[in-house]
């Protein structure tokens, strides 16, 4: 079911550069939906080194099953992603569906099936029928391209709820060398990511080795994917893979404490960040844009806690939608979160105008101006702790009829 695009999407997408090593195709295999691609093949020159995050849900599907026994492998020559059926709690069915799923990507790209990645997402628990990738991606890897058009096309055939493509690029300069690093990402619903977000896939030419790349990313993923919410709901198939071709002209990036690690690091977070953000502009039914960021907590970690009490509450998210500055609920969030707090410490902002101070309403809190400023798209929202130098900041968005609706009618 289509739904009005997010108020909230970009105004225009980036043209992805071609990355060597790289090469993508689409195709309507009839998963689950009717008249759209909903099939992904990437084929990855042989030297690609690969690193992966994925949900801590006790409950995974299959296809996260598979990436992480492969993982060790540390090389990968194809990737494939279906949308419209998680094929998760399939079973056995579920396994042997990754298994040939993988079969035939590897004799499409010519590899072992262990160096196959595979994501799935869509429809929990109904069966995927892997025999409809049969012939489809053999006939993409033949057409495969790295072109611009080929990545908005790999963006939008991995949507299910989402209303626009997610895609970014970065490019860094590493001792003389230019190294561009390619994401793209898709989720909207099922939203609060524990070590990866919905679907999330990256290619760099950067020669990083598998275990340095894969240090990197979960770094970089803790301060990106981790920090985003839309409903408070872990996936069963949240899984971010990054591939590096080590195509570029430098010198291979071996061990985590080389100083040219840190630049790709760098770039690589920015990048992850760029996506995170785009998850929560497209949260179902959003039309705010909301960045929570507590300040004052006694350490990084409880802050955290508190940010996520905040942004996963749904009497604050539907204030938001309401464009209501109803502190009391941020003072509600903060105080069932569990952590270290002081009533008579806590101060409130919205934007830069303090509403709440050292336990009672700011002596200078105007409620028109602070009216005003929620009737944007993007909202901050503050809370200093005053206990502490611990910090955090997470993204989220606001709580409408939209997403009840699109939620109720998920599989109608």
């Amino acid at each position: 079911m289509a739904h009005p695009v997010s108020p909230l999407a970009p105004k225009t997408h980036p043209d992805l550069p071609e990355i060597a090593g790289v090469r993508l195709a689409t195709a309507a295999a009839g998963i689950r939906y009717r008249g759209r691609t909903d099939v992904l093949y990437v084929g990855l020159d042989a030297g690609t080194s690969v690193a992966g995050v994925f949900t801590r849900s006790k409950c995974p599907s299959a296809p996260v099953d598979w990436c992480r026994a492969n993982l060790a492998g540390g090389s990968a020559r194809a990737l494939v992603v279906n949308s419209g059926n998680a094929n998760a709690f399939t079973g056995r069915k579920g396994a042997d569906a990754v298994t040939l799923t993988a079969d035939i990507a590897a004799r499409a790209a010519g590899c072992r099936p262990a160096e196959v990645f595979v994501a799935s997402t869509g429809v929990i628990g109904e069966p995927l029928d892997a025999t409809k990738f049969e012939g489809v991606l053999e006939e993409c890897a033949g057409r495969a391209t790295g072109d611009a058009a080929a990545w908005r096309a790999a963006a939008e055939a991995i949507m299910t709820t989402d209303t626009f493509p997610k895609l970014a690029t970065r490019t860094v300069e590493i001792d003389g060398a230019r190294v561009t690093i390619n994401g793209i990402a898709k989720g909207a619903g099922m939203i609060q990511p524990d070590m990866a977000t919905m679907l999330s896939f990256v290619f760099t030419d950067a020669p990083v080795a598998a275990p340095v790349l894969q240090a990197l990313l979960s770094a970089a993923t803790e301060r990106s994917f981790n920090c985003v919410t839309v409903d408070g709901d872990t996936s069963t198939s949240d899984t971010l893979i990054a591939f590096a071709t080590g195509k570029a002209a430098l010198a291979p990036i071996a061990q985590k404490d080389d100083p040219r690690a840190a630049a790709f690091a760098a770039a690589l977070e920015d990048l992850l960040v760029a996506l995170a953000q785009l998850v929560a502009k497209d949260g179902e039914g959003a039309r705010k844009f909301v960045t929570v960021r507590v300040r004052g907590a006694v350490d990084d970690a409880s802050a955290k806690r508190v940010a996520f009490s905040i942004a996963n509450s749904p009497l604050v998210k539907t204030a938001v939608a309401g464009e209501d500055a109803n502190w009391g609920r941020v003072v509600m969030a903060v105080g069932k979160a569990g952590e270290p707090a002081d009533r008579d410490r806590l101060s409130i902002s919205f934007g830069d105008i303090r509403v709440a101070h050292e336990g009672a309403r700011d002596p200078a809190y105007s409620e028109e101006a602070t009216s005003a400023y929620m009737k944007g798209e993007d909202i901050l929202i503050t809370a200093d702790l005053g206990l502490g130098a611990g910090e955090a900041r997470v993204w989220t968005c606001d709580l409408t009829k939209a997403y009840v609706e699109i939620n109720g009618d998920y599989r109608s």
